[in-house]
């Protein structure tokens, strides 16, 4: 048993956590909570984000400003850095899941947690967490960042700078527990990459680039655009905001739906 193990087993049997904590769930997420901060591989993924988001952001406001744009929310910017962001999100729960499948210490998390579907709603918890307060923070960023280089081509509103930011960590937290589903219905990294990479970009860029009114109400209904109209405000969105969220929620479901069902029915 590695040290990553031999720690998650103290944390799911309640040896290191206060009393009033224990249990359970809350001992499988403080499991899953240690097991992801003890690879380099999420803080790798958060200081790639910055960096994107950063770049991106700087990107949008420079064009915005060489093409004379009319003035927009400078939220846009960081709305739109999300093309680049959700995949620092989807690598960073793949490899929560997938890395356990690669090493094989996902059967002694199983055993140490031998109700199946805690341990995926813990790593489930632990992702949207993360990525949410990631996504608030690359939002904040990438506002800062582009305010600049629009050069008086955006407007500035606290509160609609606020629910921006709050709604690209939304989305990027709802992209996660997407991912986890995925990842545990793949249980093998290049697949469960493969399958987002498809659904939030590939088939988006095909459905719009083809054009039509048909292919496009169909991306609308799609994750991307959906967390689009939720991170955008926009009031020629097809649909409001509320329906936005319950569309990305759908999505999630059923990813969530789909790695339970594989977590359930095969061996680890």
């Amino acid at each position: 048993m590695n040290a990553a193990a031999e720690i998650a087993g103290r944390h799911v049997s309640g040896r290191g956590v206060p009393r009033a904590f224990r249990g359970p769930f809350t001992g499988a997420v403080a499991s899953e909570w240690t097991k992801l901060w003890s690879v380099r591989a999420p803080y790798i993924c958060l200081l790639a984000g910055l960096g994107a988001t950063g770049l991106f952001t700087f990107y949008f406001g420079s064009i915005a400003s060489i093409n004379d744009h009319p003035a927009q929310p400078v939220g846009n910017a960081a709305a739109s850095s999300t093309l680049l962001g959700q995949f620092v999100v989807v690598i960073l729960a793949t490899l929560a899941v997938t890395g356990e499948y690669t090493t094989t210490s996902v059967r002694t998390t199983l055993l140490w947690v031998p109700v199946r579907h805690r341990v995926q709603l813990a790593k489930a918890l632990v992702a949207a967490v993360v990525t949410f307060v990631a996504g608030v923070v690359f939002a904040v960023l990438g506002m800062a960042v582009a305010w600049g280089p629009f050069g008086g081509h955006a407007t500035f509103d606290a509160a609609e700078a606020a629910a921006t930011a709050l709604a690209v960590g939304l989305y990027y937290a709802l992209v996660a527990v997407l991912t986890v589903g995925a990842a545990f219905a793949a249980r093998h990294a290049a697949g469960a990459l493969a399958a987002l990479f498809l659904l939030l970009w590939a088939l988006p860029s095909t459905l719009v680039g083809l054009g039509g009114p048909v292919l496009v109400a169909i991306n609308d209904w799609l994750p991307q655009a959906a967390g689009e109209h939720l991170m955008r405000h926009n009031a020629e969105a097809p649909y409001p905001p509320g329906v936005a969220i319950l569309v990305l929620l759908a999505w999630t479901l059923a990813g969530h739906l789909a790695g339970r069902a594989v977590l359930r029915l095969r061996d680890a």
